[in-house]
Order: C-alpha cells, then structure tokens, then sequence
C-alpha cells in the first residue's frame, strides 16, 4: 500500500482520533498519578486483544501485536502525563480537574497511538513486523521512559527501532517536521547548595560568606560554558533560582542556586559537569565553604538515527519539513541511548491554533493528528 493509500485509509479514523484525544483531554492528570488515563487505555486497548498487553512503571502500558515473524520489531511511543495547568481554552471537552490540563499535547499523543492500535488489529493479519506501543507516564516530571526500560518494555520481544511524535504549534498542521542527529537538547537540572558560617556584618573575617562566594561561582560557571566548550558546540548554562541569608547585616551562612544546563551533545555535557565540578571546588579552596552538587532530572540528548530518519522522510514526501535543533528536553531520548530511534514533531497550527506548548490555551484540531498516523501506518510492514 503506497502512501495515497494510507491515507485514504487512515482518513476513515479521523472521529476515532477525536474521541479518544477529547475523552483523555477531560481527566489530566501528573506524573504516576495517571490513574484514569491508565484505566481508560487499558478498556479500550482490552478490547482489541493484542498478543501481550501489560503495565510498566506503574501507570505505563505496554501493548505488543505480533506479525509472522519475517519483520524486525518496532516500537512507537506516546507520553501520558499531563501539566499543573488551569485550562483557559475555553473547549467544550475542557478539563474536568481544575488546576490540571493537558497543555502539552500529551492527550493528542495518546488518541494517536491507540487510534493506532486499531489500525494494528484491522490489519494484524497482515502483519510482518512485531509492533510494540509504549504508554509512558512521567515525561514532564522526573523521565518514565527511564523507568520503563528498566523494567523491560524494550524487550521480550527485543525492539529493533522506536519512533516518538510531538505536537508542535508552531509547524503547520498537516506538516511533520524531522532532522536526523541531535533534535532536541540534552538538559540537566542542577543544585548548588553553598554551606558557610554566619558572622556580623561587622567582623566578616568571622565567618564564611555564602552569598560572595554565590556570586563568584555564578560568574565562573558562565565563564567555563563560554571557554571551555567549542563554540561549534551549543551549550548553556542558567542560573534561575537562587535564595540565601537572613538579614541585611549577617553573613549568610547558605545558599542554595538552581540551574539547568542544555546541551546537543551527552559527550559536551559529560565535558562540561566535569569542569564544573572543578569550579565548585575552586570556589570552596577560594572562600572556605562547602559546596553541595545535586543533579535532579537529567535528560539525554534527543538525536535520530540517520538511516531511520531517511525513512521517515521519504514515507512523508511533501509533509515533510526541516526541523531546527530545539533547546528543550524530552525524555524519548532514553530509548534513543537503547535502540535506534527518530523523534519527529507533528504540526498542528492553523489560523484558530498558535497557542504555544504549556499555555494555558494550548489546543489543536485533531485533524492535525492524521500525518501522524499516517506516518505510523506506513512505518510498519505488512502484506496488505
């Protein structure tokens, strides 16, 4: 089936496509707390009978449906979790959980992957390749996906390649946008908690000033990003957050700093907190104090495989679009560090859509999500 066909054909699930996005729009819900959203794939996965259906990470699923064995095994992936988010979309099918809200697309990610799993069983028959779909929980908290290669959802059968897709307002709808190598940045969230000793303003050769040293520290990270990486190599490091002392004239004994680093490179990154690993004891020789380093949520970069990402493209033709390295995360990257993968971003702007991700106005038309689908279709080899 060329791919005129396949769309044709996946035209007929655009109302599937529908209800499902705007079902799981209704009950958003946050990292591992995904309990309605779990419950509702599972009925509706159920009733499709795939050949191992199972959870992972506790609120993640895994659906396998088995070809004839003369495929390789390919796995597709969407995100579950929702935002802390108050919707001000204004949708008839708007959040029923005030102060949550699928700001992200997540819910569009779903409807697309168990649209396709229906595609999967009207075609199961036919299939050559094992397709393996990944319902991640977490990906805008502390990473699932991690958890659910821990726990084996790449395996049993083993994946061969994985493919991701994101809503993205500003492609066009109707368009896919895909780049092979780094697409999405590598990130790091760091702490820096700076112990001292209070003293009087009045005697400061008493005590340790944190806040000083603060500064200083935050001056000599800039400096290591912008000398120490090759210019060729983007990196950036920012300090967002930092709170210390108690009154105007005490020296303050703590300090805490949090920042995140963005990268297109894990062997960049790696480079880069070994120099600021020297920073930190460089400012603890300098003013005597002792430096906490704390990495909360490390995300790898999220780089396409080259001979899969020609795939992509040829399969989308005039869809396609060239995508720009974006310095955002996503944890899709994991699977990536795992098995051959491409992550492409699906358009969904048109004149009534150009919120951006996160807002609390982000919405989309679903039949945004039907390249989507279509690509997915025509990714997987069957006798039809």
């Amino acid at each position: 089936m060329d791919s005129k066909q396949i769309d044709i054909e996946v035209a007929g699930y655009e109302e599937r496509l529908r209800v499902h996005r705007r079902a799981l729009h209704r009950i958003p819900e946050v990292g591992y707390e995904e309990h309605r959203t779990h419950a509702y794939l599972m009925e509706h996965l159920k009733a499709l009978a795939p050949d191992d259906l199972r959870a992972f990470a506790g609120t993640g699923i895994r659906a396998v449906f088995r070809g004839n064995g003369t495929g390789r095994v390919l796995a597709f992936r969407s995100d579950i979790d929702a935002l802390p988010v108050t919707e001000e979309t204004g949708c008839s099918f708007a959040s029923t959980r005030e102060g949550f809200m699928h700001a992200c697309g997540h819910d569009g990610h779903m409807a697309n992957l168990l649209t396709f799993a229906e595609w999967l069983n009207a075609h199961r028959d036919m299939l050559a390749d094992d397709v393996v779909l990944i319902f991640q929980p977490a990906e805008e908290t502390t990473g699932g996906a991690k958890r659910m290669i821990d726990e084996g959802a790449l395996e049993n059968p083993h994946v061969d390649v994985i493919y991701g897709m994101h809503m993205m307002p500003d492609v066009p709808k109707g368009k896919i946008a895909a780049c092979a190598g780094p697409i999405m940045a590598q990130t790091c969230e760091m702490d820096f908690i700076i112990h001292g000793r209070s003293a009087h303003g009045a005697t400061p050769h008493l005590g340790r000033d944190a806040i000083t040293a603060m500064g200083h520290l935050i001056t000599l990270l800039q400096t290591t990003v912008a000398r120490s990486v090759d210019p060729g190599q983007p990196a950036l490091i920012t300090i967002g957050r930092v709170e210390g002392g108690r009154q105007r004239n005490i020296l303050a004994d703590r300090v805490q700093m949090e920042g995140i680093v963005r990268t297109f490179s894990n062997e960049v990154y790696e480079g880069l907190e070994s120099r600021i690993r020297d920073d930190l004891r460089g400012v603890e020789a300098a003013f005597d104090v002792d430096i906490e380093f704390v990495k909360r949520v490390y995300y790898p970069c999220v780089e396409n495989d080259p001979a899969e990402f020609e795939r992509v493209k040829a399969l989308l033709g005039d869809r396609f679009v060239q995508a720009v390295p974006r310095t955002t995360a996503e944890d899709f990257s994991y699977y990536q560090l795992s098995v051959p993968g491409v992550f492409v971003f699906c358009g969904c702007m048109d004149e009534a859509h150009s919120s951006p991700l996160h807002a609390s106005t982000f919405d989309f038309d679903e039949a945004a999500l039907l390249p989507g689908l279509a690509l997915f279709a025509g990714l997987v080899t069957y006798t039809g």
